[in-house]
């Protein structure tokens, strides 16, 4: 009977946490429309849900101890009346009758326990079940794994669509990149500059075509060992509670300082962490709240410079750096020993436009591929993308011909 109950308590608890949650996270939109009281009285509303539920159910596990004591004190009574008749009938002794009810005291003793061990089973299996839900999903390798299976002839590129979706994210993407090659990938807005990317290190299988790391196809790399070599640095820069060092060394765990502090330069953030008290020891707060979005930024650059990368995948990842660090972090990048082959996703064109060869990206297709001379050239895509951003140059051919 509780086991349902928990069920109900977990998915009361979901809500909660759900609301306080995205309450957080949104707290500054929530003061920008004067949604406070709304939802302050959502989160009461669903906070009192949660209550009435634990309090019913706690209701429920409080009887189990008395009741149970209840049960076995009845029984004992049965016993000693029913033994008592068959004392006086001669049919057993007295001896006999007082072990049976110590052994009546032993299974009290342990329906207790069981009582309270019941409790605890219902508890954990309301969890467990939303665990085993979790870990039944089947991983990326398992998913790149049932991808390798025997596919139709290879289309002229690569191909990819999510799960369920109407439309393929990616559709005959075709490029080459050589090692210390620096490749802009850019487009609009959905355009399908993340979904590229992740296609390298293995986070989702190509639906058609394939994609070949070293001249070895994704799926047939242990992930490990893909990702060993691929250096990646997300859209939104996440940091770890911990220090600055903690953090870093998620790149490649038995770093030493130098080495810390080598990435650090490369990435344009050895100054600010110097001026921290402590150093790289300095201490870096959930969510990293105790920095700006740049120094966030540029320290999950630095964590992914740290196991120096045979490829380097910056996505979208400098976004909140003004122009001048950006271009700094780029040349560092290229002055880095070993030279990695970066990709590099954003929409800025000034921070792409001196890459060795750009991808212009429009809705999942490939607009052009070429040096920035070359797309604004025959790009009109890129044409549109770099004139927006930079009017002036687009003003000065107008001039010319007049």
């Amino acid at each position: 009977w509780t086991i349902p109950q928990y069920r109900r308590v977990q998915a009361e608890l979901d809500g909660v946490l759900g609301k306080t949650r995205e309450t957080l996270t949104g707290a500054r939109v929530l003061r920008a429309f004067a949604r406070e009281e709304e939802e302050t009285a959502a989160f009461r509303e669903k906070n009192a849900a949660l209550a009435r539920m634990q309090r019913f159910v706690g209701r429920i596990s409080a009887l189990m101890n008395p009741l149970t004591y209840a049960i076995i004190n009845l029984a004992v009574l049965v016993l000693l009346h029913t033994g008592a008749l068959q004392v006086d009938a001669g049919r057993i002794t007295q001896g006999e009758l007082v072990a049976l009810v110590n052994y009546m005291s032993q299974i009290l003793v342990e329906l207790i326990k069981l009582a309270n061990l019941i409790i605890t089973i219902t508890r954990a299996l309301a969890s467990a079940n939303r665990v085993a839900a979790v870990l039944s999903l089947p991983s990326g390798n398992a998913a790149m794994a049932e991808a390798s299976a025997p596919l139709p002839a290879a289309p002229a590129g690569v191909s990819l669509s999510y799960e369920n979706a109407g439309a393929e994210s990616l559709s005959d993407v075709s490029f080459r990149a050589y090692p210390g090659e620096t490749i802009g990938v850019i487009g609009g807005t959905g355009s399908g500059k993340s979904s590229l990317v992740n296609l390298i290190p293995g986070f989702y299988p190509a639906t058609r075509g394939s994609v070949r790391v070293f001249g070895t196809d994704v799926k047939d790399w242990p992930a490990a060992a893909l990702r060993g070599k691929v250096g990646i640095v997300p859209q939104k820069a996440v940091l770890f509670k911990g220090t600055i060092r903690e953090n870093l060394r998620w790149g490649r765990s038995d770093a030493e300082d130098d080495a810390l502090w080598d990435a650090l330069a490369s990435a344009q953030a050895k100054e600010f962490v110097e001026q921290k008290e402590g150093g790289l020891s300095a201490p870096v707060e959930q969510n990293g709240r105790n920095f700006s979005g740049g120094q966030k930024q540029r320290l999950t650059i630095a964590r992914a410079l740290v196991r120096k990368p045979e490829i380097l995948i910056l996505d979208d990842s400098a976004s909140a750096l003004d122009y001048a660090t950006d271009a700094k972090l780029r040349r560092a990048i290229r002055a880095m020993e070993g030279g990695p082959t970066v990709f590099l996703v954003s929409q800025r064109a000034a921070s792409i436009r001196h890459a060795d060869k750009i991808i212009v990206l429009d809705d999942g297709q490939v607009a052009g591929i070429g040096t920035h001379e070359a797309l604004l050239q025959n790009c009109s895509v890129y044409q549109e993308i770099y004139y927006s951003q930079f009017p002036k140059e687009a003003a000065a051919p107008a001039g010319k011909e007049a």
